[in-house]
Formats: C-alpha cells, structure tokens, sequence
C-alpha cells in the first residue's frame, strides 16, 4: 500500500481510493484486465462506478503508470507497469490474447521485430497482440475431448 501512494506521489497524481485500489488490482492480476474485468472485481476495488474507473484508467495511463492494449475483440486492457519510473515500459512488449476466454497475458521476455518509421518520423511505441489459446482452455479442450 505505501508503495501506491508513493507511486502516486512520485508522479503528481493526488491519492484517491479508485487510483490506490486500481493500481494495486492491476499490480496483483499480474496480466491486462480490461474495464469490464476491472468492475467484476469490485468487492476488490471498493465500489466504483463505471466512469470513475474510466477516468481512473486514463488518469494513470496518461502519468505513465499503466498501459492500454487493444485485443481484437475491440476490448482496451490496461496493465500496471512494473517498473518504478513510469514510461519505461509503453506496452512495448508482445501480448497473448486468449481466443476462448479472452485473458491476455504480457510476455515482455520476447523481443519485438525491429521496425524502421518513416523518414523523418518516430515511433513512440508498438503493439503485437498474439491469439491462441490460454494453458487452461486447451487443457480444458482436451478433457472435453477425452469425454467423447
């Protein structure tokens, strides 16, 4: 707990319940959760409303604690960066997006192909979103199959 709101402090944000249990939600999920995923936990997060979720979510993206990734399913989740100093990790990792129960998961050890922008421009971050399925849906795929 004193680490989120030393995090908060750190970067200028002002303490407020929905940031303390958001950052702390995301931190122990250790994986994206997406708005939806973040108000099915509310008995974790306290009793938040839809939009203050939200606004929370772009509030720490845009300090720089979080990151935002778009499955194909058109669902934004957000993941807390684990590094101290915000900015350092962007999303600038690949992510695997469940096809069955659509958890997504980081894989920051994989290394991204090398992209060259255009003359002249920059490149501020990448995203490569990876689809399968998870470890326990092809688990639970093989039970069903055993049971034919």
């Amino acid at each position: 707990m004193k680490a989120t709101i030393g995090l908060l402090r750190k970067n200028g944000l002002r303490r407020t319940a929905a940031r303390e249990a958001i950052l702390r939600l995301l931190a122990n999920a250790g994986r994206p959760l997406s708005h939806q995923d973040i108000l099915r936990r509310r008995n974790r997060t306290g009793s938040f409303d839809r939009v203050t979720v939200y606004r929370t979510l772009e509030t720490l993206e845009v300090a720089g604690l979080l990151h935002r990734i778009q499955g194909t399913d058109g669902a934004w989740r957000f993941c807390r960066h684990k590094y101290e100093s915000p900015g350092k990790c962007a999303g600038n990792h690949i992510h695997f997006l469940c096809s069955k129960c659509a958890q997504m998961s980081c894989l920051p050890e994989q290394p991204l192909p090398w992209v060259s922008p255009p003359a002249g421009a920059a490149i501020h971050s990448k995203q490569l979103v990876v689809h399968g399925l998870c470890a326990a849906c092809v688990a639970k795929e093989k039970a069903s199959e055993k049971h034919r």
